[in-house]
């Protein structure tokens, strides 16, 4: 979704009989709020398969039981905003080596043209790397990561979505954490709504205590499914690199649908998005399942 209002501003003034300078007033201006949704998609055959090289209007897109114009369309070869959250926690000594070897090779998947923003987490958020297309210097603050300190995932993941959806276009957040959230202001259901009404697929992967918190799973599932993304489990530190290669992948295949919705009163409560394309037997679609009105 779309965070910054798009504003249009209407001019109204009479044109009919001429007007007396002294009887003339200022012209009336009407302000009419023009919010436009994003809905990033992936597309999957009933194999498990990428389906590309689908158009506009092969997607329909339904807001509360409702059937909206799509307005904008981007196909699966768009650029990219890519936000990478690394858990850089004292109990990351072991892995972090071979963490930042497979986001290094990460960073080389991405396009020519795509952006990458580097962040490390433990008490406090640190942008290591702002939203860059130098994918050398993306690299370079990966490497000179360090570990230390608690887990404020919460926070962390907040912050980081909220940035990265004011960027235009298709964006994404991969994030990566071994244990679960011991330092962060924000509860989980603060985090959950916060990140669900951005609405930034989130890729998340959890590793080492992190996935024997039920708790935890639970909430990066719902967040990763609630968005558009997908939720991972690493069992071994050996399968990091290939974690991030089929995130590299899914980031290949993703659709971006924007509407403006129904002009209805900002009332904060949930609208549902329902994505359909051709026969629902066929397909699997991954997509955004709802906003929260800002």
């Amino acid at each position: 979704m779309m965070n910054p209002l798009a504003w249009i501003v209407l001019s109204a003034a009479a044109f009919s009989a001429p007007i007396p300078a002294s009887a003339q007033q200022p012209a009336a201006t009407l302000r009419v709020t023009a919010r436009l949704v994003e809905v990033p998609v992936t597309v999957l055959d009933s194999r498990g398969h990428y389906v590309d090289g689908l158009e506009r209007g092969d997607f329909q897109i339904i807001e509360n039981g409702q059937p909206q114009k799509i307005k904008y369309f981007e196909d699966n070869a768009g650029i990219i905003s890519c936000a990478i959250l690394l858990d850089t926690t004292g109990s990351m000594g072991k892995a972090l080596p071979r963490l930042k070897n497979s986001v290094i090779r990460f960073i080389d998947e991405l396009g020519a043209d795509d952006s990458v923003a580097i962040y490390s987490f433990s008490e406090a958020l640190v942008q290591q790397q702002k939203l860059t297309k130098d994918k050398a210097a993306a690299k370079r603050s990966v490497l000179r990561l360090r570990a230390g300190g608690n887990t404020a995932l919460f926070d962390a993941l907040t912050d980081v979505t909220g940035e990265i959806a004011r960027e235009s276009g298709k964006k994404v957040v991969v994030v990566f954490t071994d244990g679960d959230d011991n330092a962060s202001v924000l509860t989980a259901q603060a985090a959950v709504r916060r990140a669900t009404k951005d609405g930034v697929p989130l890729f998340s992967i959890a590793e080492g205590e992190a996935t024997e918190s039920v708790r935890l799973k639970k909430i990066l599932t719902d967040i990763s499914s609630n968005t558009g993304g997908e939720m991972y489990e690493i069992r071994s530190i050996k399968d990091i690199e290939e974690i991030f290669s089929k995130i590299s992948t899914a980031l290949q295949h993703i659709y971006l649908i924007t509407y403006q919705p129904p002009l209805e009163p900002d009332d904060g409560k949930w609208r549902r998005i329902e994505v359909l394309i051709g026969d629902a037997n066929k397909y699997r679609i991954r997509a955004k399942e709802g906003y929260f009105p800002k």
